[in-house]
């Protein structure tokens, strides 16, 4: 939902005159849409435009080597031909001006009625309509335009940047249309500003296939995919719909469609890449990202323009726009390290030779960061319940993802390790794929405790194991800075190291000795639903807080209980 604005009518307005003062160093504002301040040597305008909503397409793409001016129309709505030929004629520098739009109806009339008048006062004018949606029609020419606008804007502006007269112009900007395809989806469907409702809704789990970026729900909805199918639908689509003769070089745009996330855009990308590689193409200067949006629909869209001679020039030329920008020369010189210099990055270490108790220990180990990992992913869900009372309800993925990058990382131990190694490893696989502080913190306290265990002592009695606990312990309180009573981990955790060190003082049994201590634990991890956080992220809500345990310390409670369980079934096997 579009929340801020003052009168929805104005919106279009509103927000335009905030981006002209914005990049009034480079573009000014004129009846109807933008115009770009001028170089030294007049040039072709290119003018490209159409309804608000989509930005950065128009005005975010007007500058040097893309467009000279856009016209700003209301939302998904054609600008009328009064402001079509109010920008045409500021934008012109005597060498005429093209149009150019997606293939809609009232941007066609419009356009066409601007130019006509600028024609009638001895301006050159022409038109070139981006046809570029697979989905939208058999008939080429009345497919719609959608993402495909940006390969033909940046053809053209390029084009007209190098100083090309119009006719060349106009030639390229229908060349690069008729080498461009698209093929979207939406996921979900965009809300005008002032209305509650979107224009369309997307079913649970589908995803509308063939989307339009005016509003327009897909042409049919299909089953939701995971990002690798998603990937094979879009590639495959747009590759059956391939230019008669068209080659194997190819400009590719992945655009997002307003609120679908870059990070999700990133790893569609990790599977478009290789399948069009597979296919046999050449991908030829990449763009993912938002390039043409529509308001806060969430989707994207695959584009491919199939390069030639002419075109693959004109798509890699430099360009500087409020939105987009593209320069060789910053990274021209660099070169990839080689392989020496990355030598110690990826070097291997050894495990160090381990003695029969070690090997004894390492298989506990495994056993309890099995038991870890079955624990937390049961779950998982009541952890991020817990933590977003106060927090951002991640500390059950983050658990999960420690546990298993952990337990994957032993896996690929060989059998005669020792056991220090083991949670030393572990260590090093939580912290990296976990993150945050929660991550960080087991990843450095098993590391200590392996440290402190090590591989090669003959034995490894109650007594050292609870000062590894403690060593354990140790290492949390001290990177994170928490004390008992700020509700955090510690809260269960310093519990548990002191009951168990003081039970296995007394005489205990380490499996007896632990599974009281964890009793202990469990008890503290229920209490500090009383406390208020002190520390963290969850401090400035601390009144929220009261009530609900915190997250850390129910998973710590967990995880020790879940060890328990192991030594407790090690230590029936041996009495047997």
């Amino acid at each position: 939902m579009t929340r801020i604005f003052d009168d929805p009518a104005e919106f279009a307005d509103d927000q335009l005159a905030g981006f002209l003062d914005l990049y009034a160093d480079r573009v000014r504002g004129v009846h109807g849409g933008v115009v770009a301040h001028r170089g030294e040597q007049p040039q072709v305008a290119v003018v490209i435009g159409g309804g608000s909503g989509h930005y950065p397409a128009f005005c975010g793409t007007v500058g040097p080597g893309l467009a000279t001016g856009a016209v700003v129309g209301n939302i998904f709505t054609s600008p009328s031909a009064a402001q079509a030929y109010s920008v045409g004629k500021a934008a012109d520098q005597g060498r005429g001006v093209i149009f150019s739009f997606g293939n809609y109806a009232g941007d066609v009339m419009n356009f066409g009625i601007a130019a006509e008048r600028l024609r009638a006062e001895g301006i050159d004018a022409r038109i070139v309509v981006v046809t570029d949606d697979v989905a939208s029609a058999e008939e080429i020419g009345k497919r719609r335009g959608i993402a495909g606008d940006f390969t033909v804007f940046k053809a053209m502006g390029a084009a007209a940047a190098q100083g090309l007269g119009i006719d060349d112009v106009e030639r390229i900007g229908n060349a690069a249309n008729d080498a461009t395809r698209t093929l979207g989806v939406a996921f979900s469907g965009c809300t005008m500003p002032g209305e509650r409702d979107p224009l369309f809704t997307v079913p649970d789990g589908h995803l509308g296939l063939g989307l339009g970026i005016h509003g327009e729900p897909g042409i049919r909805d299909v089953e939701m995919l995971p990002a690798r199918e998603l990937a094979a639908l879009l590639v495959d689509d747009v590759l059956k719909n391939a230019p008669t003769g068209a080659g194997t070089r190819v400009g590719v745009i992945l655009n997002g469609l307003g609120t679908t996330k870059y990070e999700e855009l990133f790893l569609l990308w990790r599977h478009v890449a290789p399948r069009l590689r597979d296919a046999g193409y050449e991908i030829v200067d990449p763009e993912v990202g938002e390039l043409v949006t529509s308001l806060d629909m969430g989707g994207c869209s695959l584009t491919l323009m199939w390069l030639d001679d002419e075109l693959e020039p004109l798509w890699r030329a430099d360009a500087y726009t409020p939105a987009y920008r593209k320069a060789a020369a910053p990274v021209a010189a660099l070169r990839e390290p080689t392989a020496d210099e990355l030598a110690e990055a990826d070097a291997v270490v050894t495990a160090p030779e381990a003695g029969e108790a070690g090997r004894r220990l390492a298989v506990s180990v495994r056993a309890a960061l099995d038991a870890i990992a079955a624990t937390i992913a049961e779950h998982e869900h009541d952890l991020g319940r817990i933590d977003a009372v106060a927090g951002d309800g991640d500390h059950g993925r983050g658990m999960v993802k420690g546990i298993t990058a952990a337990t994957a990382r032993v896996a690929e131990c060989g059998d005669d390790v020792g056991g220090g190694w083991l949670l030393q490893q572990a260590g090093q696989a939580w912290a990296e794929r976990a993150g945050g502080t929660s991550g960080v913190l087991w990843g450095a306290a098993l590391e200590a405790l392996g440290r402190h265990l090590g591989d090669t002592a003959e034995a490894y009695p109650a007594a050292d194991v609870a000062a590894g606990v403690r060593e354990f312990a140790t290492t949390i309180q001290q990177l994170g800075r928490a004390e008992p009573g700020d509700k955090t981990l510690l809260d269960a955790l310093l519990p548990f190291a002191d009951d168990l060190e003081r039970r296995v003082g007394d005489g205990a049994e380490l499996a007896d000795a632990w599974a009281a201590a964890a009793d202990v634990a469990t008890q503290r991890a229920r209490e500090t639903a009383d406390l208020r956080p002190r520390i963290g992220r969850a401090r400035p809500l601390a009144e929220k807080s009261v009530g609900t345990p915190d997250a850390g310390a129910t998973s710590m409670a967990l995880v020790v209980t879940a060890v328990g369980r192991v030594l407790q079934n090690e230590n029936d096997e041996e009495h047997q």
